[in-house]
């Protein structure tokens, strides 16, 4: 007799639809089996033959964190190509190489934690490298493109399945754990669910992640716009991760629950999944869980909702079929990285990245140009946080090297060379070293690179009579690195010793980076990293504890003896020349990243001498910006002007063939550049519409708009056609080439409402397309809107409305250079006065607002509104309808003491109301009435005194 074959469990079959396959799978998992599935890293369970799963695999701009990858240009730069295509096709390349990584060690994860789709509302944010524009619908036609990519073309499987980052208004560091965004409806909206809302209803999105603040006085890891919204735009289920460590702030930083238990019970049932917490130590967030079933705040359904949510994108990875699944590394795919194929798109989408902004025909350069190139950025690759290692490297210098030859390119860094003298009258010195240059930072790859520690194997400084010359460059705002002659950066490692032992300033804590402080006749040098100050001991230099108490000793007091100024080298060059490149802008590990805002727009000051010595110099003095931001600069004065991202590892070749003509550029800017930090509104403000921020609504002069780039070609826009019919607006145009080289254009279609009843944008994007044209070359281009498209966020009805009437259109090179325009009238629905006779008003509900922030009415659900602490708050809500007549007016009103002030159109208070007392808690609400007599239509307005909170008012009789 032969034993009987067990029958195979349908979650093994895969002939049955996903949902039926992952019920059977769930049936099968025991409580404690499932509550493992909650963390970050989920065990195997080996019974049921299923392995060991973590979510989350860094892959903004190529495969991060795991060691070498190719890197592409940084995510901002991928949104000035203005190019679906060509970011569809870096997706497919990272999720390409992802796999092939993952087939030789599987750390590399398939649940890939990108793209990055906050909006770029402010330059200053520390993290706008990780974005694509400050442009909603350009944002999400570039996040569907990369997402498109990262998930692949087949209808079942998924080669990576890829979460959007960071759920939801999210564009400050500064209190990043701890800070609200208030949000108004339409900004809600219009605004910052719209780049989340397209680019998951486009079918590429696995999930979400939740970012740290908080949103109108609630975490974004309890979000109900998680349940209103997100799971609403599609009928796949999403797999919600939290940001790492946010399950725990929720009672540590942000005191919104006293328990961890309450906490995470709250979050699960809000919709967040996947707990990222403690690192790969999973037993603090399971014993949060059972604690939260024991005490009754979860069912085991709570569980299974999330667990069968994340069992949904294994089954969608492939993992339950490896036979059927089309993307599984075969002999072939395994070679998938770091093909010339991956090389030639980094090149090519660092060279579709390049801005050209300003220019009196110095650009092209002609062959055999004499070039200087200068600059602290001139032969450097930089890489961000959310960078891979890199295979391959190119400077703007070796690129130029390469295309014009060595003889004719000369170099000056611009840095200080500077030695730091003792107060005994020794010097710094860096002993030699017989150790070859190491890996570079995270060649190994990390789960967590954040725990990647600096070297203790090198000798640290001394000191001796002669020194070492150290080369200085001030990143701004006093932030300065000091670099050893071999290349390597001072650096401080746990053991407190400084050492010329880092290949470039990085970590999650800077290691390499200090301060000269004025002391007496001399300088301090605080070590930023640690805050302690260097000082000379016995057994090496090394960095005090911030403590005095400690017992370290005296920080040492240094004469700074500068051999040589950066801007001497650099006018040296410069006279010689008969072009200067300036290559400035920012390292993206200092002075504005992932916990740091900017301060300013303006370049460092070090840097601005340096561009200055160059055009005393020498006139013909192009400025090349590489960098994960805008500044504000004086362009004017210079005949060219060109940006660029970060560009990965083709960076300086791409720069250096558009420099010299070979590619015309295109690129195209994503967000506005501000001309001074005047003109930016405050960092926390979110109210785009009130604030008048991002091209939609600034009324200022930008130093360069939204949508500007220019070309080595010129482009006639023509034959501008525009209908409407079957319930959308089609509109069509042509656009040649009336240069003389072969250039891409990017042609954009803008719309203007002409006779809107509320603040609408000034002008809105629609629609794009990047074009290849050779000389003389016509395209004709057409666009098909749906009608939605035109429409707004009606607060006075709570949803979508297009309003009727004259709507222009805009046909053009940037948001300011129009060259067509046309408008079509479309039918819609009439405004209609707010039927608060019979509704009332919700509080957050209003048309205009000052001295008010949105908060969280409950801690699960509703908004109410409170003044600005040490403010009055006002708010109008217009064109009221009472009907035949109220008599009384109630509001419902929590915290502490104070008034609300009902008054109508421009008129005196009709009603005072106030509580007797101040309720036990900002979440106790009470309603108190008043009589108020009115009829008719009418402007309400209510304002707000002391702290109440106020969430409705409602009307009688």
């Amino acid at each position: 007799m032969t034993a009987s074959t067990p029958p195979t469990p349908p979650f093994r079959d895969p002939h049955l639809p996903f949902p039926k396959r992952v019920d059977d799978l769930l049936s099968r998992l025991t409580l404690d089996e499932k509550t493992g599935m909650l963390h970050q890293f989920t065990p195997a369970v080996e019974r049921l033959g299923i392995a060991a799963f973590r979510t989350g695999q860094e892959a903004l701009h190529g495969v991060a964190w795991m060691g070498p990858a190719t890197v592409f240009p940084q995510a901002v730069g991928l949104g000035a190509t203005w190019n679906e295509d060509l970011v569809r096709r870096v997706g497919e390349a990272v999720s390409k190489e992802a796999r092939a990584m993952r087939a030789r060690d599987d750390r590399v994860g398939l649940n890939v934690w990108s793209p990055t789709v906050n909006l770029l509302r402010h330059p200053l944010w520390g993290r706008g490298e990780e974005g694509y524009s400050e442009d909603p619908r350009l944002t999400s036609a570039i996040a569907t493109a990369y997402t498109r990519g990262l998930r692949g073309g087949h209808p079942t499987y998924w080669r990576t399945a890829p979460v959007l980052k960071h759920w939801l208004a999210h564009n400050n560091e500064t209190d990043r754990d701890t800070c609200s965004s208030s949000v108004r409806p339409r900004v809600l909206n219009e605004y910052d669910l719209r780049a989340f809302r397209e680019t998951v209803e486009a079918g590429a999105v696995a999930g979400v992640m939740p970012a740290y603040n908080l949103v109108n006085g609630r975490p974004n890891h309890l979000s109900p716009y998680l349940r209103e919204h997100l799971r609403a735009w599609t009928e796949d289920d999403l797999l919600v991760c939290s940001d790492a460590g946010a399950p725990s702030n929720l009672v540590d930083s942000e005191h919104y629950f006293e328990t961890h238990e309450e906490a995470t019970a709250a979050a699960l049932r809000a919709g967040v999944d996947s707990f990222t917490d403690h690192g790969t130590d999973s037993s603090k967030i399971l014993a949060r869980v059972r604690g939260a079933l024991e005490r009754g705040l979860l069912t085991e359904a709570d569980v299974d909702a999330a667990v069968r949510r994340q069992l949904s994108v294994r089954f969608r990875l492939g993992e339950f079929d490896p036979e059927h699944d089309p993307y599984a590394v075969t002999a072939e795919t395994a070679a998938d990285f770091d093909t010339p194929e991956h090389r030639a798109l980094a090149l090519e989408a660092a060279e579709q990245a390049v801005v050209l902004l300003r220019n009196d025909g110095v650009l092209p350069l002609a062959p055999g140009t004499r070039v200087a190139v200068v600059g602290p950025l001139a032969d450097e690759c930089k890489l961000d946080w959310y960078s891979g290692t890199l295979i391959h490297r190119s400077t703007a210098l070796e690129g130029l090297y390469e295309r014009f030859g060595a003889e004719r390119v000369s170099f000056a860094e611009g840095v200080d060379r500077v030695r730091l003298k003792t107060a005994a009258g020794t010097f710094l010195h860096v002993p030699p070293s017989d150790d070859s240059p190491g890996d570079a930072r995270g060649t190994e790859g990390a789960l967590d690179p954040a725990l990647l520690a600096g070297r203790t194997d090198l000798p640290p400084l001394t000191t001796d009579a002669t020194g070492t010359e150290l080369a200085l460059v001030d990143w701004g705002e006093g932030v300065l690195t000091l670099r050893a002659p071999d290349g390597r950066y001072l650096s401080v490692a746990e053991d407190g010793f400084v050492r010329a032992s880092a290949d470039q300033p990085g970590g999650w804590v800077v290691q390499e980076t200090f301060r000269l402080e004025p002391h007496g006749s001399g300088h301090l040098l605080r070590h930023t990293g640690t805050g302690g100050h260097v000082r000379v001991a016995a057994d090496g230099v090394k960095v005090a504890a911030p403590d005095p108490t400690s017992g370290d000793g005296a920080p040492e007091v240094f004469e700074l003896v500068v051999a040589e100024r950066g801007e001497e080298a650099v006018s040296r060059v410069a006279a010689r020349a008969d072009v200067v490149v300036v290559v400035a802008g920012n390292d993206p590990h200092i002075n504005g990243r992932e916990t740091e805002d900017r301060t300013t727009l303006r370049l460092p000051a070090h840097q601005e001498r340096l561009l200055r010595a160059a055009r005393t110099a020498n006139p013909a003095t192009v400025l090349a910006l590489v960098s994960a931001y805008p500044y504000a600069v004086d362009a004017a004065v210079l005949p060219a002007v060109l940006w660029t991202a970060h560009g990965g590892q083709a960076a300086g070749t791409a720069l250096a063939r558009v420099l010299a003509g070979d590619v015309s550029p295109a690129g195209r800017l994503p967000q506005t550049w501000y001309a001074d930090d005047a003109d930016l509104p405050d960092l926390l403000d979110y109210d785009v519409i009130g604030g008048r921020q991002t091209y939609l609504y600034f009324e200022g002069t930008p130093l360069f708009p939204f949508g500007h780039g220019l070309s080595y070609a010129s482009f006639a826009y023509a034959d501008l056609a525009a209908r409407v019919a079957d319930g959308e607006v089609s509109v069509s145009f042509t656009v040649t080439n009336t240069g003389d080289v072969t250039a891409d254009e990017v042609a954009q279609l803008y719309a203007r409402a002409e006779d809107p009843s509320v603040p609408r944008p000034r002008r809105e994007l629609l629609a794009h397309r990047r074009l290849t044209l050779a000389p003389g070359g016509t395209a004709e281009v057409s666009f098909a809107l749906p009608l939605s498209a035109f429409a707004f966020w009606d607060v006075a009805h709570g949803r979508w409305r297009l309003e009727p009437g004259p709507y222009a259109l805009l046909v053009g090179a940037s948001s300011e250079d129009v060259r067509l325009s046309a408008t079509v009238t479309l039918d819609g629905e009439p405004a209609a006065p707010r039927p608060v006779r019979e509704r009332g008003l919700e509080a957050v509900d209003f048309d205009e607002q000052s001295g008010t922030e949105i908060v969280d009415r409950t801690k699960t659900a509703g908004d109410a509104v409170t003044p600005v602490t040490g403010r009055e708050g006002e708010l109008l809500y217009r064109d009221c309808d009472f009907g035949s007549g109220v008599t009384g007016v109630t509001v419902a009103v929590a915290g502490g003491g104070g008034a609300v002030e009902i008054a109508l159109d421009g008129g005196p208070a009709l009603a005072v109301l106030s509580p007797d007392a101040p309720t036990p808690g900002p979440y106790d609400y009470v309603e108190i009435g008043a009589a108020l007599a009115a009829d008719g239509v009418h402007d309400l307005r209510i304002g707000l005194r002391g702290s109440l909170r106020l969430a409705h008012v409602g009307f009688s009789g």
